[in-house]
């Protein structure tokens, strides 16, 4: 299945999917940034009143619930309703859903008035959807990572959704499969965005015509995290140098090199 991944990021950057986020303050610059270094065209939309109707012209949305305001919770709901109506995808990054009960609130009424494509969550947010015990300070996990993919598989088959898992080892599931990704680095804990960044990268590989969700998503995954290693093997222990050099390897990735440097367990 690996070798079906190389064509969707070599696609993506030759077909430049826009993809509609609604994402946090702190990080919005580096999404916009992240998913126009991968090859997308991102677009920041998230009034109320603009947010459905940009919908029609995007080829995937991206929520994210990292700074969640009243005004966002109404956009991403108008947002989620015009997805689903015209079978855009869309990603969810529920962040800190384990430790803020309104995340869960806003959680549910996306659920309710949308179909969600991909939830992508560190450890604890994962586990905390999935109905399991997960450690967590604020935005960040703290868990060992235990039972992951069984939590990835039961979460994926309850939403009918692929989900994915960051964490020392990277869990992408569906309902009745899944995959293991070794790449990676621990300089992306010494950076602001790190999660947010790499749900904008594989909102652009989902948006890619034709793309098989769970592969794209694990598309994704792999190119942001090839990325990270080859930024971190240049940057040494300086996380303000490997946050530039992400944007420049990312930016130069092609498909052949996922195929050579994907570590990836089916």
């Amino acid at each position: 299945m690996l070798k079906s991944c190389a064509p969707i990021w070599d696609e993506m950057r030759t077909s430049k999917p826009l993809v509609h986020c609604i994402t946090n303050y702190v990080t919005v610059n580096d999404v916009a940034n992240i998913i126009l270094c991968a090859g997308g065209s991102p677009a920041m939309v998230e009034h109320p009143d603009e947010a459905g109707q940009f919908v029609n012209f995007a080829q995937a949305l991206y929520l994210n619930f990292g700074t969640l305001g009243s005004e966002q919770e109404a956009a991403m709901l108008a947002a989620s309703r015009q997805a689903t109506v015209k079978g855009v995808p869309m990603i969810v990054d529920p962040v800190a859903c384990g430790v803020i009960p309104r995340k869960l609130q806003v959680w549910d009424k996306i659920r309710q008035v949308g179909k969600i494509t991909l939830v992508k969550g560190n450890t604890a947010e994962i586990k905390s959807l999935a109905g399991l015990q997960g450690q967590a300070r604020g935005v960040d996990s703290l868990d060992s990572g235990e039972g992951l993919e069984a939590a990835c598989r039961q979460l994926a088959c309850r939403e009918n959704a692929i989900v994915a898992a960051t964490g020392v080892v990277d869990v992408v599931a569906g309902s009745d499969k899944a995959a293991l990704i070794s790449n990676g680095c621990s300089l992306f804990q010494n950076i602001t965005g790190a999660g947010c960044m790499v749900a904008g990268v594989m909102a652009a590989c989902i948006g890619t015509p034709d793309a098989d969700p769970f592969l794209a998503s694990i598309t994704g995954l792999l190119a942001y995290n090839i990325a990270g290693e080859r930024a971190a093997a240049r940057a040494g222990e300086n996380p303000g140098t490997f946050r530039s050099l992400l944007f420049d390897y990312l930016y130069n990735l092609k498909g052949e090199d996922i195929l050579r440097e994907a570590k990836i367990e089916w």
